[in-house]
């Protein structure tokens, strides 16, 4: 049995109250360099304690997610890699859900020079932005607004979302299984999103390379209910099997360029 140092118990607690550490952070509080750091980052991830990231760790919870502000800067760069690809698929005078995430804010910032969009969302964030554009018509779902992430969820969001047959539906998840199941935290909130892939002719599911690593309790669907998959990281070969499997366009950014992977 491996026996914690009193350091690498407060870096799991540090993790587990902000959702994300990083390396200079924590080497300037612990007053240590950041090669210990590191080795303590390293320990905890293979003990299972933390999940690696560029620059530092989070935590890896299967019950609950952590808090919305930190998820926006975790792998914050692939998550732009990601939105501009997306926007890319989606062209002008498109109709489109989108639901709570911080990856689906970053495509909202990428669609803003898109013209003639309607934009269907249960989150007060993805609003704001789609509302800065003079081309853009928004709509947003009624409900209960979730104060943490503005996201609106509950019975009346669902309601809302069966009202509309769009050309496509932009989705994160919190996590991947590698069965394909796709898995968030809140049920209230999954049940928005099973919605809104009810609703769309297209869907495309954008998440980067961290949720293949996490764990959440809830499922939303699976891998067959995608069209398209865009992210910053080859998945398992698991995941990357499914998509052959289910004919989902598998779309990778990474560092440098984007690539597309064979789905047949």
């Amino acid at each position: 049995m491996n026996i914690l140092t009193a350091r690498q118990q407060d870096i799991i607690d540090l993790a587990k109250n902000r959702g994300h550490v990083d390396v200079e952070n924590l080497a300037e509080h612990f007053q240590v360099t950041p090669q210990t750091i590191r080795r303590d980052l390293n320990f905890l991830c293979e003990q299972k304690y933390l999940g690696r990231v560029h620059g530092g760790a989070v935590h890896l919870s299967s019950v609950t997610n952590f808090e919305y502000h930190s998820r926006r800067h975790i792998a914050a760069e692939g998550k732009e890699k990601i939105a501009q690809a997306t926007a890319e698929i989606i062209p002008d005078n498109a109709s489109l859900i989108m639901n709570i995430g911080t990856t689906t804010e970053q495509v909202a910032h990428a669609l803003s020079h898109h013209k003639g969009l309607m934009v269907i969302t249960n989150n007060l964030n993805i609003a704001n932005i789609m509302m800065e554009s003079p081309e853009a018509e928004v709509l947003i779902a009624g409900g209960i607004v979730r104060r943490p992430d503005g996201g609106i969820i509950g019975a009346p969001a669902v309601e809302f979302i069966r009202n509309f047959k769009v050309d496509y539906a932009v989705i994160g998840v919190s996590a991947i299984d590698e069965d394909g199941s796709l898995l968030d935290f809140d049920f209230r909130e999954v049940r928005v999103s099973q919605a809104i892939l009810e609703q769309a002719r297209e869907v495309i599911l954008v998440t980067d390379g961290m949720k293949f690593d996490r764990r959440a309790p809830v499922q939303i669907g699976d891998l067959s209910q995608i069209n398209t998959f865009v992210t910053d990281k080859t998945p398992p070969k698991e995941i990357v099997e499914l998509c052959k499997l289910h004919n989902v366009r598998l779309i990778v950014t990474g560092p440098d360029e984007v690539s597309e992977l064979e789905s047949d």
